[in-house]
């Protein structure tokens, strides 16, 4: 249950920070060399996204890794 945690607050992360900069998903998808669909799976938390698409989103967002993660 630890992990779902995780995976929660990383998804939460993610929609704050694209809605703060005013990004729809698809737009974010963009950005990150991403399917549309994907950046809504995350925030679904319905994937577990791979350390390469969490570095191209945080691209895509114009922030560090690390941010995702705060």
């Amino acid at each position: 249950m630890e992990d779902r945690k995780y995976l929660e607050r990383f998804a939460s992360k993610v929609k704050t920070l694209r809605e703060k900069k005013g990004l729809s998903q698809e737009k974010l998808a963009e950005y990150a060399g991403l399917h549309r669909t994907y950046i809504g799976m995350v925030e679904r938390l319905e994937r577990n996204p791979s350390l390469i698409s969490i570095y191209k989103i945080a691209n895509g967002l114009g922030v560090e890794p690390k941010v995702l993660f705060e």
